[in-house]
């Protein structure tokens, strides 16, 4: 089994590389986010150790970035921060499971075994739909009514979160974390305009994304209930 380890402080890159072939893993460690994406993309791996900070990108950036381009390795985000929206954000990003640090090693094995075991990544086999609206996940194509409706990146992003929570309001607070990654966005009308640029990309269509007054956006057929 073949595991990607992807770890900017070398000690620990080499604690990680000592101790997973000790437990049968081969492995290939690596410091930046940049030699990451070329040895996933060039394949082989069984699954990737990413940690979140990297000096180039973030680890979240680089898995969205993988999930992307179509690379369905198993990914397990390693952190020190143990944050409940970060673990979120992780997920959302495309991981499949997230260790904190400090962790336990034989814990970390356990889990780089478990998501072996669950094979490659559904994430890529997700799409994500609310009435004419369907957006492909990998191939990034959105239609409404069948079809097409070319949308920037973070349009993409923003309308794929929507989306994702259908019928839910969600907080100017959380597209800020997963669409501007974590960027404060949510006291500036960077969202609001961004919120604007994608219902007129909609046509019709974006009359389903509706303002809840004092918290956010939410896509739905009816207003949700204020309370």
């Amino acid at each position: 089994m073949r595991v990607l380890i992807v770890e900017d402080e070398a000690r620990t890159r080499g604690l990680l590389e000592r101790g997973l072939r000790e437990a049968m893993f081969h492995v290939e460690g690596v410091g930046d986010a940049t030699t990451a994406e070329s040895r996933a993309l060039a394949g082989g791996f069984d699954a990737i150790l990413l940690d979140v900070m990297l000096p180039d990108h973030d680890g979240f950036t680089l898995c969205r970035r993988l999930r992307t381009r179509g690379i369905d390795t198993p990914i397990v985000l390693l952190t020190g921060r143990n944050g409940v929206s970060d673990r979120v954000h992780g997920l959302n990003a495309g991981a499949d499971d997230y260790v904190a640090k400090p962790f336990v090693f034989e814990e970390l094995v356990a889990r780089l075994r478990a998501v072996m075991r669950r094979g490659r990544t559904h994430h890529l086999d997700t799409s994500l739909s609310f009435g004419p609206i369907q957006v492909d996940e990998q191939t990034r194509r959105t239609t409404v009514d069948g079809k097409p409706v070319f949308l920037s990146n973070t349009e993409f992003r923003l309308l794929q979160y929507l989306l994702a929570h259908a019928g839910t309001p969600v907080t100017r607070e959380e597209l800020g974390l997963h669409v501007w990654d974590g960027e404060d966005e949510s006291r500036s009308n960077v969202i609001d305009v961004y919120i604007s640029y994608l219902r007129k990309r909609l046509g019709a269509a974006g009359s389903l994304i509706r303002t809840v007054r004092g918290l956010g956006y939410t896509i739905g057929e009816e207003s949700p209930p204020r309370g």
